[in-house]
């Protein structure tokens, strides 16, 4: 993150990390090691949601093995508080604002650089599988056509089997190579259907090339609403209301994937040179029948409290999410408190496969997390900043800084909040006055930040130093003229499908 004087003032003490952690990585120095990268990514699945953290009624069995036999983040932060930022973010390296994704349904600028892209060119055989959400189409996930300009394939997927948004039981989807207006149609519960597909294009790329190094993005749909779910997954919970039985069952079915994909690599005989990466694009729903969805207080459970915020805020609660590294020929099983994000995926995997930082676009806001794979360090040397819908939050060590949107917020306080996240996890006092030192070093850090951000979306980043056009406005695929309007009556079948499926039986 190339945050002027602020980046300048830690420059020493990066070059020294950098001594320390440049090999921790093997693949770095031996390029024959580099391993096979599968990520795996929930929609709105909270903090709290995950049996490993105690959650009071889900059972999360598979994702509980996982974090059981790898690196377990457990103060990892999406790249923002809504889905298409967040999904910018993990493809390159970078707060979403900067690409030109302000929010959800945003479309991802053609002038970044991206994982995929990267990789391809090292040999990587590189796909995508589920849900997209970076080519500016809002509502319901669509399959995505050959000819829309912010594809999955513009940004380096050689291969896709994908949707515009979420997705959910039986979806229609578009693969690459297929004639404009013919889409694949598939049964069963989302989240099988794509670890499916990605095993099975996994398996012929192996009988293809028995040597191939592939990078697999696997982007689920659930537990976005609507919420449908298989009638197993969701008798556990006959206690909740009608949607919140098919919210927990979707995560269910997602849970029983996440084991799909383990044991599938091991059938492949790749599991153990596999990088798998599994988390969530934001923090969990607000629906108080879904409760609890980030976090609840559980003294078994070491950190456990109840997060402070939901999905759309930049508290805690809407940022924080479950995160899981498994590569069992390199990481052994842990838990780390270290405080890590979507924004350091692109700068550890080019860690990983021993590419240098300067593969990246030399403004960005991760660092490498290969320093976590041997050790704890004390603490993190570039804090993580976050700007969307007006606000802001900027988190150096301990403190947290909150900048509120002030003209949208309908509450009368103040626009400017500090936290200790070490003393009050739950965001529940500003102590903004008691530590006024604190707080105006970290607004001075923000508000580089902030700037480093506005030349960022004027393009200052790019080679040509400017935007090669104006970012678009989202659309949507069911009232605005797009490239999808020609197959809207089709979308729109589906739709009423999906409905007879999201809602309760009319009783006679």
């Amino acid at each position: 993150m190339k945050v002027l004087s602020q980046r300048q003032s830690t420059s020493i003490s990066l070059m020294a990390a950098c001594v320390v952690f440049c090999s921790v990585c093997d693949a770095r120095e031996h390029s024959g090691n580099r391993p096979h990268i599968v990520l795996v990514m929930a929609d709105d699945q909270g903090w709290g949601q995950t049996g490993y953290y105690g959650h009071p009624f889900l059972k999360t069995p598979h994702l509980d093995d996982m974090a059981a036999h790898g690196l377990r983040l457990d103060r990892f932060y999406a790249g923002g508080p809504v889905c298409s930022p967040t999904r910018a973010t993990v493809l390159t390296g970078r707060t979403h604002e900067r690409t030109g994704v302000m929010s959800h349904g945003y479309p991802l600028r053609l002038q970044e650089k991206t994982i995929p892209q990267v990789l391809a060119k090292v040999g990587y055989v590189t796909s995508h599988f589920g849900k997209w959400h970076l080519n500016g189409i809002r509502g319901a996930g669509i399959p995505i056509l050959q000819n829309d300009e912010r594809r999955p394939d513009a940004f380096g997927f050689q291969h896709w089997l994908s949707v515009t948004n979420f997705f959910d039981m039986h979806p229609l989807m578009g693969r690459r190579g297929k004639p404009e207006g013919v889409f694949e149609k598939k049964r069963g519960d989302s989240s099988e259907v794509v670890v499916s597909e990605a095993l099975r294009f996994l398996q012929e790329q192996l009988v293809k090339d028995p040597e191939a190094l592939t990078f697999t993005v696997i982007w689920f749909g659930t537990p976005h609403s609507p919420w449908a779910s298989l009638e197993s997954d969701s008798e556990p919970f006959v206690q909740l209301s009608f949607q919140a039985q098919r919210h927990y069952g979707e995560l269910v079915a997602m849970d029983r994937s996440v084991g799909t994909l383990r044991s599938g690599l091991q059938k492949l005989g790749i599991a153990d040179n596999t990088l798998l990466w599994f988390s969530s694009d934001n923090g969990g729903l607000p629906n108080k029948d879904f409760q609890p969805t980030v976090g609840q207080l559980n003294d078994s459970v070491d950190g456990m409290v109840p997060l402070r915020g939901s999905k759309g805020t930049l508290y805690e609660g809407g940022l924080r999410v479950p995160s899981i590294i498994e590569w069992p020929s390199r990481i052994e099983p842990k838990i780390s408190q270290f405080q890590a994000g979507a924004f350091d995926m692109f700068p550890t995997i080019l860690d990983v496969v021993g590419l240098p930082e300067e593969t990246m676009l030399p403004v960005h806001d991760g660092v490498s997390l290969c320093q976590l794979f041997d050790g704890e360090p004390s603490e993190r040397n570039k804090p993580m900043g976050f700007r969307w819908n007006g606000g802001g939050a900027w988190i150096h060590g301990r403190y947290k800084l909150v900048v509120l949107n002030t003209k949208k917020s309908k509450q009368n306080k103040s626009s400017q909040e500090l936290f200790d996240l070490v003393a009050d996890p739950t965001e529940s006092k500003s102590i903004a006055q008691e530590k006024p030192i604190i707080f105006k070093q970290l607004m001075r850090e923000y508000v580089l930040f902030s700037e480093s951000i506005d030349k960022s979306m004027r393009g200052k980043d790019y080679p040509l130093g400017r935007l090669n056009e104006p970012d678009p406005e989202p659309k949507r695929w069911a009232s605005d003229e797009t490239i999808y309007t020609p197959f809207r009556k089709v979308f729109e079948e589906e739709q009423k499908l999906l409905e007879k499926l999201t809602k309760p039986a009319k009783s006679d």
